[in-house]
């Protein structure tokens, strides 16, 4: 099983990607400072680095260009994740030795794509296809993009599917609008919250019974019941 670190200060990003990372077969930790993290990976290097650039202490470009200088880490695979958008970031983290550069706030479909991507470029060993998950009747399997309902097959459009994976991966958690448009959607997305509630209604719809384990959170947003 590869293992992947991201180092983020952001808790919320942090515990999301690991949830996500470890729901696509990965073995995943997080550390908050490039300090803790280069501590840890004394002790075991990874497969992959997911690196913010704007962190607590020494920054992320200043933490990658000491791994491209190292032998051991020098092909260390690494992809950038920062807040900026400008093409200067982009092309700076680049030319600096990152495999790849991702724009907050992402969708962790795109995340898991990415990191599968810069891993096969690598020649990094893949991560074992996740099993299914499981909750009330619904079931997902990622590896093939399949939903089923008590064993019935779902058929989902490319984004509704990427929205109930992504309830499923925060189950009991309430999202906002807001926090779901950003993380299905993306940073370009330029929609309004109504499309939300819209993939929401034909979603739950499609997913017949199952449908009502998505509850809607009264001046929030929704949440899928555990």
């Amino acid at each position: 099983m590869p293992k992947v670190c991201i180092v983020e200060d952001d808790e919320n990003i942090r515990d999301i990607v690991i949830y996500a990372l470890r729901s696509a077969g990965f073995e995943a930790s997080g550390f908050e400072t490039g300090a803790d993290f280069l501590a840890a990976f004394n002790a075991e290097a990874p497969a992959l680095v997911l690196l913010d650039i704007m962190l607590p202490g020494e920054d992320g470009l200043s933490i990658l260009k000491s791994l491209r200088q190292a032998a051991k880490t020098k092909t260390l695979p690494v992809i950038m994740l920062t807040a900026k958008n400008s093409e200067y970031d982009k092309i700076k983290g680049l030319d600096m030795g990152a495999d790849d550069y991702i724009a907050k706030p992402f969708g962790v479909m795109e995340l898991i794509s990415r990191v599968n991507a810069v891993l096969r470029r690598s020649g990094a060993e893949q991560p074992e296809k996740a099993g299914w998950l499981e909750t009330g009747g619904l079931s997902l399997d990622n590896a093939r993009r399949e939903v089923r309902v008590n064993g019935d097959e779902v058929n989902l459009t490319f984004k509704e599917y990427e929205l109930l994976y992504y309830l499923v991966l925060n189950q009991g958690l309430a999202l906002s609008r807001d926090k779901i448009m950003e993380a299905v959607w993306g940073y370009d997305f330029g929609g309004e919250s109504r499309t939300v509630d819209m993939h929401i209604k034909t979603l739950r719809q499609k997913l017949g019974a199952a449908g009502e384990l998505i509850r809607t959170v009264r001046s929030v947003g929704y949440k899928l019941e555990g």
